[in-house]
């Protein structure tokens, strides 16, 4: 319960800047998408003079290291540091159970306006929480400056690591009944590494007709398909938006495409079964009539609900026949990643894996004027690495190394992945031969 009155907070403070929180990037966060927990503007069509956002790269020398410790007192006129210098930050986790162990939030007892003179927004740090984790985040000052599942260093009027839609504390492993002092070391690792996501997401507008896609077919428009990857079945795994829930003006095409395909199992990652049945027209629905698992999960990869939720629905996957379609709301996020998990253990590269979950992205976005563009390639370039860091994180915490994705046996990572969140080898197995 408490992840929902997160995201209410989170939407509440978005909302109080006004509804549509985009800063200097042109991306908008709409409060009823925010919560449904899929990554989208929800603007349906947008200006292309909008698209023109500035997102200059500047190398940074290493000509001097300066370390500074929370303890000090920077003065952002005084000691404003210039961007030659490569700044380590020393700080602590702040001591607020509320915010670590209720919203999952790691507050950092460092000033952020002391931060701000030595990092900007866009850049992109490296954290190290000795005896916990280490990763490379983002710096931003809204959520709506990231896609679902990615790492944070979020500055407001503090300084606070998050996982958008997830639990950072838990994802870096601090649970109750830890002890303080926890230490916090901060590096830069790219000056203005982030800032080419940020300008993507101004890309990111959509239509809800299917008049405004006139270039795509019917099943793009629904971003309805088979999983076509290495050594998946045909015809035996699909992906779709959602079949019943009519927000996005999809559903009854994904609907009738599923009955084409005769799909016999649904997995339903967005919604409760209660919830789904009050969509209008659910119950004259091809998909009311077949097997349906509803998990209701929010699109934090790296959290025990999710690794739960996940087991849950591969379990009903071996219980009943195929074929199987996976779907949430838009079909991208949580079956992007879902769909990826099923696609390496079959035997998919990972580039494969890319180019099947950057298509949900080409399927939706990129509206202006009311029709749509294709996605340039450098933005499409960047979609890509959003599954495969993804994956490599909630691996990581699972104890299954894929840095190297390229070289790993990813088949057989993603085999102790899953055994790792509780899955047994025959399950596993029976998985592999349903799929095949």
């Amino acid at each position: 319960m408490h992840q929902y009155i997160k995201l209410f907070l989170l939407t509440a403070c978005l909302a109080c800047g006004g509804l549509v929180a985009c800063d200097d990037s042109g991306y908008s966060v709409d409060s009823d998408e925010f919560v449904s927990g899929e990554i989208s503007s929800v603007a349906e069509s947008s200006s292309s003079s909008e698209k023109n956002l500035s997102s200059s790269e500047e190398d940074l020398s290493s000509s001097s290291e300066t370390e500074i410790s929370s303890s000090e007192q920077v003065s952002s006129s005084s000691e404003a540091l210039s961007s030659s210098s490569i700044v380590t930050i020393r700080t602590t986790v702040t001591e607020d159970s509320l915010e670590l162990f209720y919203f999952g939030s790691v507050k950092l007892d460092f000033p952020a306006d002391s931060f701000m003179t030595m990092f900007e927004y866009g850049d992109m740090i490296t954290v190290m929480i000795p005896g916990y984790d280490t990763v490379d985040v983002p710096v931003v000052n809204s959520f709506g400056y990231v896609t679902v599942g990615e790492y944070l260093l979020l500055v407001g009027e503090s300084l606070s690591l998050e996982v958008s839609y997830g639990e950072a504390a838990e994802a870096f492993g601090i649970v109750p009944g830890v002890e303080f002092p926890i230490e916090v070391i901060i590096q830069m690792k790219e000056k203005y590494g982030y800032r080419g996501y940020m300008a993507m997401h101004s890309y990111l507008s959509m239509a809800y007709e299917i008049e405004a896609y006139p270039d795509l077919t019917v099943e793009q428009f629904a971003n309805f398909r088979m999983v076509k990857t290495t050594g998946m079945g045909d015809g035996k795994l699909y992906r779709s938006s959602s079949p019943v829930n009519p927000s996005l003006g999809r559903n009854t095409y994904s609907d009738s495409l599923a009955k084409v395909a005769g799909v016999a199992t649904f997995v339903n990652l967005a919604d409760a079964e209660s919830y789904a049945q009050t969509y209008k027209n659910f119950a004259n629905s091809y998909y009311a009539s077949q097997n349906v698992v509803y998990l209701e999960l929010q699109p934090s990869f790296v959290n025990t609900q999710y690794k739960v939720g996940l087991a849950k629905g591969l379990r009903y996957m071996i219980e009943h026949e195929g074929p199987y379609l996976l779907h949430c709301t838009y079909g991208m996020d949580r079956t992007g990643f879902t769909i990826a998990i099923l696609e390496a253990l079959m035997g998919a590269k990972p580039d494969e894996i890319r180019e099947d979950y950057v298509t949900s992205y080409k399927n939706f976005f990129s509206v202006f004027d009311n029709v749509q563009e294709a996605l340039p390639q450098q933005q499409v370039e960047l979609i890509k690495e959003l599954v495969i860091t993804n994956l490599k994180h909630s691996f990581k915490i699972q104890g299954v190394d894929i840095s190297d994705i390229e070289n790993v046996n990813l088949a057989d990572a993603t085999e102790k992945y899953l055994l790792s969140i509780g899955m047994e080898k025959s399950e596993i197995e029976a998985l592999r031969n349903r799929l095949k």
